[in-house]
């Protein structure tokens, strides 16, 4: 890992305590240009992890937070009348940031989800039959709370097929709780993080993952993970070749990380159940990330 990523990891670290490979994996799925969903109960440091990586990266930053009476141009922007001249001009909304924080994204429309499906998919959006450029980088950090449905619409399959990796960051170890507790107030210590990035440079480390090559026989053991999903009897439907060509590119940018320029089948096992756990509905109620682990287990590198 070079300087610069030692550094970013280091910043982050010193906000987010003892989980380095939910970061990394976080990192990875950004560099791979693709948007994450965080799944976890309140008060774990959703936001907060988000807030700190917009800092490390350098990147323009805002967080919505998701509600029921949201409406799409709430997300997007309006066309405002200017009497001046009689002409109409576009108000930009909080999805022209290139780091957007769409947090309990299950609390908004499907008319809302589906807004935010064109965006994360284009990156553009239409509002009143016209298109709008998304900045580059564009990247979207979604939560939600896994626990509570009251008042939630469940993200349907096409949008959470968007989403390159569905992360959870869990209650934290037991020293690092501890060490929380002493410290406080952890968004002082966001305000102290320096960036390591800038838009232009996260720009260009995308555009190196795209040179990590895949062997023929890397490919060949996605392509067998990837084909058990749809033969092991437990999931409705299999994953996808878009969800395959997801592992691909998350691994490559996990090889990039470690300092390589070709993927490794370690570096596909890093991301194999990150990448494909939301992608799939068990048929007989089992948690889709334990059977993505058995089937790394069962199937031969």
């Amino acid at each position: 890992m070079n300087a610069e990523f030692t550094s970013l990891f280091q910043q982050l670290n010193t906000v987010i305590l003892g989980k380095e490979t939910v970061l990394k994996q976080l990192i990875a799925s950004i560099l791979a240009g693709g948007h994450v969903l965080l799944e976890d109960v309140p008060g774990v440091g959703k936001t907060t992890l988000a807030t700190s990586l917009a800092a490390v990266l350098g990147l323009k930053y805002q967080r919505v937070q998701f509600t029921n009476d949201m409406l799409p141009a709430d997300l997007l922007g309006v066309n405002v009348f200017m009497p001046s001249d009689g002409s109409f001009k576009f108000h930009p909304g909080p999805v022209f940031n290139q780091f957007m924080l769409a947090d309990e994204i299950n609390r908004a429309s499907p008319k809302v989800q589906s807004a935010l499906l064109e965006a994360m998919e284009e990156g553009q959006v239409s509002v009143d039959g016209t298109t709008h450029r998304l900045p580059k980088p564009f990247l979207v950090v979604a939560t939600q709370n896994p626990s509570e449905q009251l008042g939630t619409f469940p993200l349907p399959e096409s949008q959470l097929d968007r989403f390159m990796m569905r992360l959870s960051m869990g209650y934290p170890v037991e020293e690092a709780e501890k060490m929380l507790y002493h410290m406080g107030d952890r968004r002082q210590l966001v305000h102290k993080i320096e960036a390591v990035g800038t838009p232009e440079k996260l720009l260009q480390w995308q555009a190196q993952v795209q040179q990590v090559t895949v062997s023929e026989a890397v490919a060949a053991y996605i392509y067998r993970l990837v084909a058990a999903t749809r033969r092991a009897g437990v999931f409705a439907l299999g994953l996808s070749p878009r969800a395959g060509l997801a592992v691909a590119n998350a691994a490559k940018a996990w090889a990039f990380l470690e300092g390589r320029d070709f993927v490794l089948p370690e570096d596909v096992k890093a991301v194999w159940v990150s990448v494909g756990n939301h992608r799939l509905q068990s048929l007989q109620q089992q948690n889709s990330s334990k059977v993505l682990a058995e089937i790394l287990g069962q199937v031969a590198v």
